[in-house]
């Protein structure tokens, strides 16, 4: 699903960097100190040729050293001294940017990270990885970039042209207007380039989160492509798509490049008639040579300026365009916050009743209508039924991964939306058909849900769940540095593990995905046994694929469509006939 939402992006940008508004008035001040000083050098120069020409023109005889001395010595030494001072507000201008420009960056970054703690699954379910990352990735390095080099560029090309502008009017009022009519076309070039960079600058980054997108999920299928022989095929569609954003990139690039020469052309122009013109001036007298030379200079302050202006304009335009990205993330609907008023509990039991409950991932089209059962402690309930009959959703509601529409789920007599989500997940571990080890050692993984846990227990749960033999085979023992792809470990080993993890958690409540299809029948047998040692005296919630393993059941919920349409124990249901017996006599002629 494609992220597309328009944003005032720019105003959104303002906000967010009022905390920093104290630096950027420094900024502001700094360049305003440093281009100030460089604009007075002109004339202070035209003062001195000035100066000079008068000295040569009194002059009977040739000029000695010491006559230049005394008309230059002193003007060189005040532009010496000028352009120390304005290279030392400079400096402190660049090095404040740059550290924050950091600043900035990071706390986008700190907000995104935030942002992802509170956005439902459903954003998760709907949104693909490779774009998310692009935006959290790309478009914030690109916004980042702007802001170091462009910001001053901002400054220093407003405080150079409105000085510029000022020196020009002061010097010469007829002439000056002459080059405010170049100006204004090229600044109507800049808005027409600018503009067209912002579409093709949102076009560039569309196409960069398709490419990362598919690249992360080719990656990620590679065995897949492989046992199919589909290495040209997915060859093929990733040239398409790397194609489709080189000629995006190429289309962004050219406008983002294209405005230097085209602006640059146009100030040329009005730097080419001012100095015909001037040069006119000079010969009627209406002018001193050292004045043309001055105005010359303030029409090269205000013109290249004027170039960089545009070219920073630009790049805004192009960072917006990525602003615009990470802003679709930061304005996605969060999970209801907890109640202020939440329930602890200090003792949990694990009984868990679902009243009358509706649940649809859009409101307009539910997946369930009536869901009831209620699960006592220490009872083992078993969810059967086939593809996309709503077994995984049940055991999200149960943790809240999703908003019911209607009804209740209580566990323990409290409402469920009365706890935390933090207190009410504590009181679950899952094993999930998809194991998910992190990249670090074995230990740490098996302690991922209990972070103080001391090496003997994490060996002796490791023990209970069946994987403390092959850790030791390990080079590094429980030391050795794992991950769920560096494919160090079996899918029944990375299992063993998950289920060890659960163990050392000891929740009241646990939640298993049978994901014993895959592995052999040695490391089957071992997965359920510790499957039993982890459903001893707890609450348990197996999602059953093979229903031999949950003949034992204190309740079965058979569900169809989003909905239970039986339950009760094995013997019960296999009396009733219905679609948990048809379900159970297909699987024991097999």
């Amino acid at each position: 699903m494609e992220m597309t939402q328009k944003h005032g992006s720019f105003k959104r940008f303002v906000t967010f960097i009022k905390p920093e508004r104290k630096y950027f008035y420094l900024l502001a001040i700094c360049s305003l100190i440093s281009n100030t000083l460089v604009t007075v050098m002109p004339l202070i120069m035209a003062v001195a040729i000035d100066n000079l020409l008068a000295t040569i023109q009194r002059a009977s005889s040739t000029l000695t050293f010491s006559t230049i001395k005394g008309v230059l010595g002193f003007p060189v030494l005040i532009l010496l001294g000028i352009a120390i001072i304005s290279a030392i507000f400079s400096y402190l201008q660049e090095k404040m940017m740059a550290s924050l420009s950091e600043q900035i960056t990071l706390r986008l970054r700190k907000e995104i990270s935030q942002k992802f703690k509170v956005l439902p699954m459903s954003f998760f379910d709907t949104h693909q990885v490779g774009d998310i990352l692009s935006r959290t990735t790309n478009d914030i390095n690109r916004i980042s970039e702007v802001l170091l080099t462009g910001i001053n560029q901002l400054f220093s090309s407003v405080v150079n042209i409105s000085l510029g502008l000022a020196m020009l009017f002061y010097i010469d009022l007829k002439l000056t207007g002459i080059i405010l009519l170049v100006i204004a076309l090229a600044t109507l070039v800049t808005g027409w380039i600018a503009n067209k960079n912002k579409i093709l600058a949102d076009k560039n980054q569309v196409e960069l989160g398709n490419l990362n997108n598919q690249v992360e999920e080719f990656f990620s299928g590679n065995l897949e492509i492989k046992a199919f022989h589909n290495q040209q095929l997915t060859a093929d569609m990733l040239d398409k798509t790397n194609r489709q954003h080189a000629q995006a990139f190429q289309n962004s690039q050219f406008f983002d490049f294209a405005i230097y020469p085209a602006v640059r052309f146009i100030n040329q122009l009005a730097f080419i008639v001012s100095a015909i013109l001037g040069a006119g001036m000079v010969i009627q007298g209406s002018m001193t040579i050292g004045i043309i030379q001055a105005y010359l200079q303030y029409v090269n302050q205000v013109s290249e300026p004027i170039t960089n202006f545009s070219y920073v304009i630009n790049a805004i335009q192009s960072a917006m365009a990525s602003l615009d990205r990470v802003l679709v993330i930061l304005d996605q609907p969060e999970e209801i916050p907890d109640s202020n008023h939440t329930n602890k509990l200090k003792y949990p039991q694990g009984q868990i009743t679902f009243e009358h409950v509706q649940f649809g991932y859009t409101p307009d089209k539910l997946l369930m209508n009536d869901i009831s059962f209620e699960a006592q402690p220490n009872k083992m309930i078993a969810i059967v039924g086939p593809t996309g009959a709503g077994k995984t959703t049940l055991v999200n509601l149960l943790m809240r991964f999703y908003e019911i529409n209607g009804g209740k789920i209580m566990f323990d007599g409290h409402d469920i939306t009365t706890l935390s989500r933090k207190e009410l997940r504590s009181m679950f571990g899952m094993v999930l058909q998809n194991t998910w080890l992190f990249e670090g050692t074995v230990a740490e993984n098996i302690a991922y849900g209990k972070k103080e846990a001391t090496r003997e227990e994490i060996i002796d749960v490791a023990k209970m769940a069946q994987c403390d033999h092959f850790i030791r085979t390990l080079p590094e023992g429980y030391d050795t540095i794992i991950s769920s792809e560096n494919g160090s470990l079996s899918q029944g080993q990375q299992q063993l593990l998950t289920i060890a993890r659960v163990i050392l958690a000891n929740p009241p409540v646990v939640i298993l995905d049978e994901a014993t299809s895959s592995v052999d029948t040695r490391t089957e047998v071992e997965i359920q046994t510790a499957m039993q040692r982890i459903t001893e005296n707890r609450t348990s919630f197996v999602i059953a694929h093979r229903l031999s393993t949950i003949e034992k059941a204190d309740l079965i919920l058979v569900m169809a469509q989003g909905t239970i349409v039986e339950q009760g124990n094995h013997a019960e249901l296999l009396q009733q006939n219905g679609l948990y017996a048809q379900l159970h006599q297909s699987q024991f002629k097999e």
